[in-house]
């Protein structure tokens, strides 16, 4: 017998909108993979240390060199102080960092606080780890924190409280209060935040973010995942971080040793130069993709959707309201793959009932040819001309 968590476990919606967009030649603007963004010295230094260096396992915690970077990279950029050799673990990807995470401090029936839109590999791994997935709704237009409902949702089964900021998909920070707060009810409740902070480098228009590993006070009760795949646009390399308080990471790196044991070492030494790249290449990176977030949620605007402003990530969250009669994301995201070339999204697939279905997300980690012609499409696509005979 299939194990009944991922035998009802579906393909994601990701892949299913990205199959779709391919056989029929659409512009996936749906899936969060970056086009352009590679810094050409981490590329460099992954070809030297592949010609050079280490093949075969390295350390299981990850290489001195990779860990030390990850505890350099946050005292520089939010001046937090961690021990790099008893305080990080590298993982191959954020996911593999979550996934150990979970199964490392969640016991049979421990309730877990989601955050919903919610990344859609939590509530797999949290209920495959023996978790109970309890969520907590954020809703537009505002996506604001709903105290009285986590309150609500908090007993005496609650172990972990999960807080994905700056926030996928709908771009939200959270706030130093919102993160006081959270803060307050851990200490309070005894509860261990998981702070998935995978766009820590993705924020725009000189926005501060605040990190709740700086918080005071809870410190010794949160468990930091960082991505280089996100830092440095180099998804598919699948290299992750933990930083928790070494009491934390010990089960953590237990569990990271019987599920991938190491990540390959020339990969960890070039996402090392990459996070001891100078400041300009971060804040470079920040410009080039707000450049690009302006350019194509300029032109969604054009083609009567509404966007909210964007402060961070990859993604633009746009209300389809105005123009979708059947009041299906889903559907209005396959209606628009095949009417204007352009697929997205729909946000209902990060609620566990999936029922609001109001919004779509779009990328716009692409060239700007590639969001060019996306635009270009959907302006089609407004006039009643059909993207192929535009074409």
């Amino acid at each position: 017998m299939i194990n009944p968590v991922f035998a009802g476990t579906g393909t994601s919606i990701f892949e299913s909108m990205s199959r779709l967009s391919a056989e029929t030649g659409a512009i996936n603007l749906g899936q969060g993979f970056p086009e352009g963004f590679e810094p050409e010295a981490l590329i460099e230094a992954a070809v030297r240390a592949l010609r050079d260096g280490l093949h075969q396992y390295p350390p299981m915690l990850g290489l001195p060199v990779l860990r030390k970077a990850v505890a350099d990279n946050a005292k520089r950029f939010l001046n937090l102080d961690i021990d790099w050799e008893r305080e990080v673990l590298v993982t191959s990807g954020a996911t593999e960092a979550l996934s150990d995470t979970f199964l490392a401090l969640l016991d049979q029936d421990d309730e877990v606080i989601v955050f919903e839109p919610v990344y859609d590999a939590y509530a797999t791994v949290i209920r495959r780890a023996g978790g109970v997935v309890v969520p907590v709704r954020l809703a537009p237009p505002e996506w604001e924190l709903p105290r009285d409902r986590l309150l609500d949702a908090i007993t005496p089964k609650t172990k972990l409280i999960v807080v994905n900021t700056p926030m996928n998909p709908i771009g939200k920070i959270f706030d130093p209060s919102e993160l006081a707060f959270l803060a307050e009810i851990a200490v309070r409740h005894d509860l261990i935040i998981v702070a998935d902070e995978v766009y820590e480098h993705l924020v725009f228009d000189s926005r501060p973010f605040h990190s709740l590993f700086a918080v005071e006070g809870i410190r010794d009760r949160v468990v930091r995942i960082g991505s280089a795949g996100k830092s440095f646009s180099v998804t598919g390399w699948k290299v992750g971080y933990v930083t928790a308080d070494a009491k934390l990471l010990q089960p953590i790196a237990r569990a990271h040793q019987y599920i991938t044991f190491t990540t390959p070492p020339a990969l960890q030494v070039a996402v090392a130069a990459g996070l001891n790249l100078p400041d300009s290449y971060f804040t470079g990176l920040r410009a080039a993709l707000a450049e690009r977030r302006d350019l194509l949620v300029g032109g969604l605007r054009q083609a009567g959707f509404q966007i909210a402003d964007v402060s961070a990530t990859y993604f633009a969250v746009a209300d389809i309201s105005d123009l979708d009669a059947g009041g299906d994301d889903l559907a209005f995201s396959r209606r628009l793959t095949l009417e204007a070339g352009v697929t997205p999204v729909p946000i209902s697939s990060f609620y566990g009932a999936c029922d609001i279905k109001s919004h779509v997300r779009f990328c716009f980690a692409k060239k700007a040819e590639t969001l060019l012609e996306a635009i270009d499409r959907l302006r089609h696509w407004r006039d009643g001309e059909g993207w192929r005979a535009a074409s």
